[in-house]
């Protein structure tokens, strides 16, 4: 039991989100800038995550959040957890907070072992966790090229964990001349960053190499319940290598190969309202990859493995947790357009799954040491019927090696006019397969199934005054059965119903290549049934009602480009355990608004950048009994050469 209570200090102490004044709200919606110039939804745009092939948004009924190139371009120095953020859908909590925390993605209400996390398409996974999800806080933003949120049910094309959706980490592949690249960054709380890449193409070689260190003193994970009290900063330190090649061999055959490693080390506290001294947390990662593609006449075939290795230490004298998770996958895909009314996309899947864990302790020491595979095979079938009508039909096969088989499917109609609205609707099942920990551990329970969902989404997507005004909304249901839950005997348990349903408006104004204006409102409520009561209870704790956010992003030269972001989040649930109880305590968390400035000058190949965030020092927690950052800044320089 101390296994997994110290397991779950570690994920509440990293959930952060944005606190504060409503009437900001007003004043932004006036203002001539703010942060990110994400483009509006232009229905031309080529997306990959949908259909695991390049198809334009036009041709997939999905909803598909893009954070672009220039996008992060537009946000140096901010973390991966800080732009997700800023989507529609998503809440990451603890990207407000220290940054050697884990940080929780929330996408539309649901669970965060219900959101996929993808890395150049293949699925990311942490064997050595309770549930498995993966964290976003290793990747360093400096590797990535592009970022893909595909919203809604996704398991008939990725398998596990696509519940609620996927986020595909694009990082990135060389292209053009050869050029080198740095950045040096400081700022609040003694942090401190250093970022050295090289990227481009050499005849038929392309390459991009990346290094960074970050570190800071950052600020104390709990927060004293008596505020006379100072707890200890906790520090935190991330080395991060990035390594991506491709190699044509001829005009048809390429092979790719990418290597993420990074080490993170941060100092830890011992829980809500709870401090700690000389509690350390290290944890090593490395996501490794091989794959060669076969360009076809109308498509392509892709052969993919990789290799997910996570390796955790938690020291907590006299307490000692050892936690090592191997994932190894193999993939092959198949992509081809038969005829302007046919398509395909196709493959087959193996997972293999090893955790070996050791909780050394005077009074209850323990060790686990499992392993299970998984295989799949999956077809989508995309169906284009002239400029009007669009289908996905797509079913997905799974044999697990300890609970047996089950089945996912898609169907997913849409119809486009004029190329400027398009309107979805999409049934779909999809899962979440226990993880190790779950099953084996001294807990866990090997009669466990997989959790199960069914889906139900419809909306629109529209492009208005020559791709000048954006509109998107969407409504989505979401039905779970066999939900994984820690049961009264001390052990995990399928138990719980959970209904889950949203609504989620997007607006985007570009009027010109200045100016660039997007907003968003998000509603989820969600309800769980247990086996012993009749009735539901609201149960989205840290996950707000209600939220809304805004970004104006304007450049009064091509060289000079500033930016504003705002969000507020509505009062949220929480619960927090209390050691001296040995109970749950319940608490209401109070809304709040958050506001982040940005600004950067192009000097030919320097750029000066600085970043304010929480800029009216809203007083906020994202959970009970942990601190989140009051105004803070970063600032520093990049710069590219030949």
């Amino acid at each position: 039991m101390l296994w997994a209570n110290t397991h779950n200090k570690m994920k509440k102490r990293n959930t952060i989100v944005v606190a504060g004044l409503g009437l900001a709200q007003l004043v932004l919606l006036s203002t001539s800038a703010v942060s990110q110039t994400r483009d509006t939804t232009n229905l031309d745009q080529v997306v990959v995550t949908a259909s695991r092939s390049p198809k334009k948004l036009a041709d997939v009924g999905k909803i598909v959040n893009i954070i672009t190139k220039e996008d992060i371009a537009k946000a140096q120095g901010r973390s991966l957890p800080e732009l997700l953020n800023t989507v529609s859908g998503l809440i990451i909590g603890g990207s407000g907070s220290n940054p050697g925390g884990i940080q929780s993605v929330y996408l539309r209400g649901a669970s965060t072992a219900n959101t996929l996390i993808l890395i150049d398409g293949i699925a990311v996974n942490d064997a050595s966790g309770i549930s498995g999800e993966f964290n976003i806080a290793a990747i360093d933003v400096s590797q990535i090229e592009r970022i893909e949120i595909l919203k809604g049910a996704s398991s008939t094309l990725y398998g596990s964990d696509a519940v609620a959706g996927v986020i595909n980490i694009i990082t990135k592949k060389g292209e053009g001349k050869l050029t080198a690249s740095a950045l040096l960054s400081g700022g609040s709380y003694n942090t401190y960053k250093q970022v050295i890449g090289l990227n481009g193409q050499l005849n038929k070689t392309k390459i991009n190499l990346n290094f960074s260190n970050l570190s800071s003193k950052s600020i104390s994970s709990a927060e004293p319940a008596d505020p006379n009290v100072i707890f200890e900063k906790d520090g935190f330190k991330q080395i991060g290598f990035g390594l991506n090649l491709s190699q044509y061999l001829g005009n048809r055959i390429t092979l790719n190969g990418g290597l993420q490693a990074n080490q993170n080390k941060a100092d830890l506290d011992n829980g809500a309202f709870s401090d700690a001294v000389g509690y350390t947390y290290d944890k090593t990662a490395l996501f490794a990859n091989l794959g060669a593609k076969l360009s076809l006449t109308k498509g392509d075939l892709s052969l993919v493995f990789s290799q997910n290795n996570v390796k955790n230490q938690f020291d907590n004298n006299p307490t000692i947790i050892k936690n090592k998770g191997n994932i190894s996958n193999m993939e092959a895909i198949f992509n081809y357009q038969f005829n302007n009314v046919l398509g395909i996309t196709s493959g087959a899947n193996y997972k293999y799954n090893s955790t070996d864990q050791k909780y050394i302790d005077p009074t209850y020491p323990s060790s686990l040491n499992s392993n299970n595979h998984i295989s799949s095979l999956y077809t989508s079938l995309f169906l284009k019927g002239g400029n009007l009508f669009r289908m996905e039909l797509g079913g997905r096969y799974n044999s697990h090696s300890q609970y047996g088989d089950n089945f996912t499917y898609t169907i997913n109609p849409s119809l486009v006019f004029n190329n400027q609205l398009k309107v979805y609707a999409n049934i779909s099942s999809a899962y979440r397969v226990p993880s190790l920990y779950q099953l084996y551990s001294d807990y866990g329970n090997i009669n466990l199934k997989p959790e199960t969902s069914q889906n139900y989404e419809t909306g629109i997507q529209a492009n208005f005054l020559d791709n000048k005004l954006s509109f998107t909304t969407s409504i989505f249901k979401r039905k779970l059965k066999d939900v994984i839950d820690f049961g009264p005997k001390f052990s995990y348990i399928n138990q719980n119903r959970q209904n889950d349903k949203g609504l989620e408006v997007q607006l985007g104004f570009k009027p010109d290549s200045k100016l660039n204006f997007n907003a968003f409102y998000n509603y989820v409520d969600g309800k769980v049934k247990t086996s012993d009561v009749s009735t539901e209870t609201f149960n989205l704790i840290r996950r707000p009602k209600n939220s809304f956010g805004a970004t104006l992003g304007y450049a009064f030269t091509p060289k000079f480009y500033t930016s504003l972001n705002y969000r507020w989040n509505d009062n949220r649930l929480d619960q927090y355990y209390d050691p001296t109880t040995f109970k749950a305590v319940s608490v209401n968390l109070k809304s709040y608004s958050k506001v982040d400035a940005y600004v950067q000058y192009q000097f030919k190949k320097i750029m000066l950048f600085a970043d304010v965030k929480n800029i009216l020092n809203a007083d906020y927690n994202d959970f009970a009994g942990y601190t989140a950052m009051g105004t803070n800044f970063n600032a520093g320089l990049s710069f590219n050469f030949n």
